[in-house]
């Protein structure tokens, strides 16, 4: 079972997340909404078991939980992936989303990275700063280890914009973790 769950408790957040890839129940609590309502559509759309418990200085703003919320993500993704043996690798997926289309590429290579081309005519949705979406991706990313491409390729509402790169990252990821085969799907042997 390919399974992790992983607590990060700091000054600012405390959170706990479990990630199952084989499946399971989906619940977020952040106490920001509309990051719950993504968070959800991520879990349901990868077809992962996610269940995500969040604590943070909101009093502040949302930007610290958020942020080690894509920590704590990145860093269960990486757990359960082990060796990296027998995945696809690599995964892409379009969504649209009403007005909107979002694009996802991954690679699961061992290599972090992120390219981030969106932009959002509104500042916030609820609780949550647009500008925050960047910066979940970004820890998520560099703390899974894989390499992601998020695009936006047309839209103007940014609760689509976002919910449509949300889901194009969950399918795109759902993709490339698939077991296919027995060894690591580099000419190097490994991916690291």
């Amino acid at each position: 079972m390919r399974s992790a769950e992983v607590t990060r408790n700091t000054k600012e957040t405390q959170i706990k997340i479990s990630l199952n890839l084989e499946g399971g129940e989906v619940t977020a609590d952040t106490g920001i909404g509309f990051f719950d309502h993504m968070l959800t559509a991520f879990g349901v759309h990868s077809g992962f078991g996610l269940v995500v418990n969040a604590k943070g200085d909101l009093g502040v703003d949302a930007h610290h939980t958020v942020e080690d919320t894509g920590i704590v993500l990145g860093k269960a993704l990486f757990e359960t992936l082990g060796d990296k043996a027998g995945i696809t690798r690599f995964g892409s997926f379009f969504v649209p989303m009403d007005e909107a289309l979002a694009f996802a590429s991954v690679d699961v290579s061992g290599r972090p990275f992120l390219v981030f081309d969106a932009e959002f005519e509104e500042e916030r949705i609820g609780e949550f700063d647009t500008c925050l979406c960047e910066e979940f991706f970004r820890a998520f990313a560099f703390n899974a280890g894989i390499t992601l491409h998020l695009n936006t390729l047309g839209g103007k509402n940014a609760h689509h914009k976002i919910e449509a790169l949300f889901k194009a990252a969950a399918h795109a990821i759902a993709e490339a973790v698939k077991l296919k085969g027995e060894g690591a799907l580099s000419t190097k042997g490994v991916i690291d």
